[in-house]
């Protein structure tokens, strides 16, 4: 072989592209759907037809419920519960609403809440009775593994979250995965609730802290 057949041979060997293992079987042994391990609260890829259908249904639902808003306030009422999973006849939704699904969330009597509602509910979001959610709030339920495999394999889950009696979200608060707001508590403006919030209590910041009691 010729000093240039070796540089050629080389240069073939160094521009190979390396071998790809394949990803992890994550779900060996586990015959059920990934729809089926989303409303089981497990993990799951989102790559399910079903779930498709019924993001696809929440997006046309919320874009004739935003529609029905601009014509008549209280005639779009009905458009909303449509979306939501329970909406009581005496609560009070503005437009636009963003939802994952909507059928996993429920608003409870008297309850109000304003523009921009961003309720993502791949897991149930429960909010009770005569509350007040302030513009832009944000209810997250949805979580991702803190480990760069398995998120980059796009598995993700989420946890419940429930609003109790009585509780005023102020404007721009977010709610994370798993938290539970007991009855009568307010949360400031734009605070992040990172852990469950007493009743009875006024809580503020980010993270949100509770800052005296009612």
């Amino acid at each position: 072989m010729t000093a240039a057949d070796q540089t050629d041979v080389t240069r073939a060997s160094s521009s190979a592209s390396p071998e790809v293992e394949a990803a992890p079987d994550h779900f060996a042994g586990d015959p059920r759907t990934n729809h089926e391990r989303m409303l089981a609260g497990d993990l799951y890829v989102s790559d399910d037809p079903d779930i498709a259908v019924q993001q696809q249904r929440a997006i046309t639902l919320q874009a004739r419920f935003a529609a029905a808003y601009a014509d008549d306030v209280d005639a779009a009422q009905a458009v909303a519960r449509e979306l939501f999973g329970s909406l009581h006849e005496t609560a009070h939704v503005r437009a636009p609403v963003f939802v994952d699904y909507g059928s996993f969330v429920t608003i409870g009597a008297g309850t109000f809440v304003n523009y921009g509602l961003t309720a993502l509910d791949v897991a149930p979001i429960t909010i009770g009775a005569d509350c007040q959610i302030g513009p832009n709030v944000q209810l997250l339920t949805p979580t991702h593994p803190v480990e760069p495999q398995p998120r980059r394999d796009k598995l993700e889950a989420a946890k419940p979250i429930t609003i109790g009696d009585n509780v005023w979200l102020g404007g721009g608060v977010i709610v994370l995965p798993g938290v539970t707001i007991g009855d009568n508590s307010v949360v400031g403006a734009g605070a992040v609730v990172t852990k469950d919030v007493p009743a009875n209590v006024v809580a503020v910041g980010n993270p949100a802290r509770v800052v005296r009691s009612l």
